[in-house]
């Protein structure tokens, strides 16, 4: 018997250490399902992430038509020799990178036009400065092709 008691004696004490494991176990449950619920990103907001880069590319895209269809830009393309349809299918192929610098300069450039309150005139280096993005919408177009 004496063999018996030790044998239940230890068992006790597995059951016990068995016990404490488990309700360690069972109360760091709840936090780890809090800690996942923190991180649960809603369709929503997927969405409006995936969009994003197509929404910015449509307001880079819009930035160097609107510089281009002006009449200024028109006649500097003119005077260049260079075919609007052109240009403006080429601004379609741009990658994103290059779009979006061309666009960040041509919004500098309408804003100068904007700022200086010359409606219908531009100088010798604005229109440079058109012909200039259109020539590198061009070439950037022929180069990723």
């Amino acid at each position: 018997m004496n063999g018996c008691a030790k044998w239940f004696g230890r068992s006790k004490w597995c059951g016990r250490i068995l016990a404490l494991i488990l309700l360690g176990g069972v109360a760091a449950t709840p936090a780890c399902v809090q800690a996942q619920d923190k991180h649960v990103v809603s369709s929503q907001e997927l969405s409006k992430d995936a969009a994003r880069p197509a929404e910015t590319r449509g307001a880079n895209e819009a930035a160097l038509r609107q510089l281009f269809s002006s009449e200024q830009a028109q006649q500097a393309l003119k005077s260049a020799n260079l075919d609007f349809g052109k240009v403006d299918k080429a601004v379609a192929q741009l990658s994103d990178e290059d779009l979006a610098k061309l666009a960040a300069r041509s919004r500098q450039v309408q804003d100068n036009f904007a700022g200086a309150g010359r409606a219908g005139s531009l100088s010798d280096r604005d229109l440079l400065i058109i012909i200039v993005i259109a020539v590198l919408v061009i070439a950037l177009v022929a180069v990723l092709h």
